[in-house]
């Protein structure tokens, strides 16, 4: 049974910080590329940030310079750091784990960045 567990959301205000984890089960983590995904009220998910097997990633335009996605394959969790955050990187974040024919989805862990 594949799981993504997805923590780290909260409250913050402007210019703070937040770390995400989302650790895998259930799958040969190191060949799949990991994923970091955001959904806004009202708005379509769409990708914040990606890392493959071999460590090569990719941002978002609108979070390049302020995040970063990193993973640790012997704990088989993958992380996003988020410094820097505005009001609008307010969203549900959810964890995505893709290889070939398989896509996975954590829950979404919520991400509130208000005064």
């Amino acid at each position: 049974q594949v799981q993504l567990v997805e923590s780290g959301g909260g409250l913050v205000q402007p210019g703070g910080s937040l770390r995400l984890s989302c650790t895998a089960s259930g799958i040969l983590f190191g060949i799949y590329t990991m994923g970091w995904y955001r959904q806004a009220p009202g708005k379509q998910r769409e990708l914040v940030a990606v890392i493959r097997s071999g460590g090569i990633t990719n941002y978002a335009d609108s979070v390049k310079g302020r995040f970063t996605i990193s993973r640790d394959n012997a704990k088989h969790t993958v992380y996003l750091q988020m410094d820097t955050l505005k009001p609008e990187d307010t969203a549900l974040y959810y964890c995505n784990a893709y290889a070939a024919t398989n896509n996975y989805w954590g829950q979404g862990t919520q991400v509130t960045v208000s005064s």
